[in-house]
């Protein structure tokens, strides 16, 4: 799934974003680290896309289970709800002249910024299978427990100006549960009145499968 919303960010960022007024398509996009070791080897104009954080979106989570019908509208098993995970990326421009980055990043910004999903012509695999939207935030101020400056300390670089780039993926994680067949014929009940002191007798009650008509019988 991480793989598949990889590919759709690429696809956004290199046949949209960098080809919009302003843009380069000639910009590189990877999705390396952009550690000092990195930034040491760059020697093109360069798009980083790096994953930095993934966790479940708490918000977006459904209970109970739904109906997986067949062809004929018969329920053939029960799953639960896909799950949503965030997966959050640092966008960064990487060219020689800081003037450059900036206008990377304004072309970057206007070109994902519009869109509130990503456009489901760019999902592929089991994202597109499910056919749900996927949500996107960008540049939206980062959580309370999470600071910029603390991810480029781990990389050990220098702070540098990013976009957050938020992605909430669905993901069908849980196993359907099996259904029994379908009822073939109809409630059966039976009532027995053993407080009169007539004895136990007993009468039965069918209603068909049309449930026009009832039959009864001593048993």
């Amino acid at each position: 799934m991480i793989h598949e919303i990889d590919d759709a960010l690429r696809r956004l960022v290199r046949d949209e974003a960098l080809r919009a007024p302003g843009g380069n398509a000639g910009v590189e996009v990877v999705f390396d680290a952009p550690t000092k070791e990195w930034a040491a080897r760059r020697n093109a104009p360069t798009v980083n896309v790096y994953l930095y954080d993934i966790r479940e979106d708490l918000r977006r989570r459904s209970r109970g289970l739904v109906n997986d019908y067949d062809e004929h509208g018969i329920v053939r098993a029960r799953v639960a709800p896909p799950r949503y995970v965030k997966l959050s990326y640092l966008v960064t421009a990487w060219t020689q002249r800081p003037e450059d980055e900036h206008r990377l990043l304004s072309a970057l910004l206007l070109g994902m910024i519009r869109h509130e999903a990503l456009p489901a012509a760019l999902l592929t695999g089991s994202v597109a299978a499910l056919g749900l939207p996927v949500p996107m935030t960008v540049a939206l101020p980062p959580p309370e427990d999470r600071a910029f400056a603390d991810v480029w300390t781990a990389l050990g670089g220098e702070l540098k100006p990013s976009l957050d780039v938020v992605v909430s993926a669905p993901l069908e994680a849980a196993r359907p549960v099996p259904v029994g067949p379908p009822a073939r014929e109809g409630l059966h009940v039976e009532v027995s009145d053993t407080g009169s002191g007539a004895g136990d007798d007993r009468v039965g009650h069918r209603v068909t499968d049309g449930g026009t008509g009832v039959r009864r019988g001593a048993g």
